[in-house]
């Protein structure tokens, strides 16, 4: 189990914060619900749904230990701006070598990484090898095709 520090940004705290909320008020009540009607149903040995709302009330306390343990390591991303060198916060537009397209990454912790929306961990491959890069850096990153390289064109 991880114990350093979870980077978010102010909207990553508010995400997770509100999915605890979620969690300890509305999906708490809603299995404790399922348990009980499931329970008055009779037989507990061979009882499928009492052994799906166990499942899901495990899943559900998981979830919220997991939260809690990571909005009380949070370290808050301070979104600087440009800089000379690409930090946790910044977005980096970036052109892998060969291709005529930009893309534009902005580099989050692991707890809001999210690749679809443009956000990558800070511990991801690429996130990794942008960190402390400058404008004009050609970066490389290995993945399971070979390696992959990338020109630095902007940090914002």
């Amino acid at each position: 189990m991880a114990s350093g520090p979870v980077y978010l940004t102010e909207e990553g705290i508010t995400k997770l914060e509100e999915e605890l909320e979620h969690l300890r008020k509305v999906r708490r009540v809603e299995v404790a619900t399922r348990l009980r009607e499931a329970m008055e149903g009779g037989e507990l040995i061979d009882n499928a749904e009492y052994e799906a709302a166990k499942n899901e009330q495990a899943f559900v306390e998981g979830k919220i230990l997991e939260l809690e343990r990571n909005l009380s390591r949070a370290v808050l991303i301070e979104r600087k701006g440009a800089g000379d060198v690409v930090q946790i916060g910044n977005t980096v537009i970036v052109r892998e070598k060969g291709r005529r397209t930009k893309e534009s990454y902005t580099i989050v912790g692991v707890a809001e990484a999210n690749p679809k929306q443009g956000l990558i961990s800070n511990e991801s491959p690429l996130g990794q090898a942008l960190l402390n890069q400058k404008v004009g850096d050609l970066v490389e990153i290995s993945a399971p095709a070979g390696a992959i390289e990338f020109h630095i064109l902007d940090i914002k």
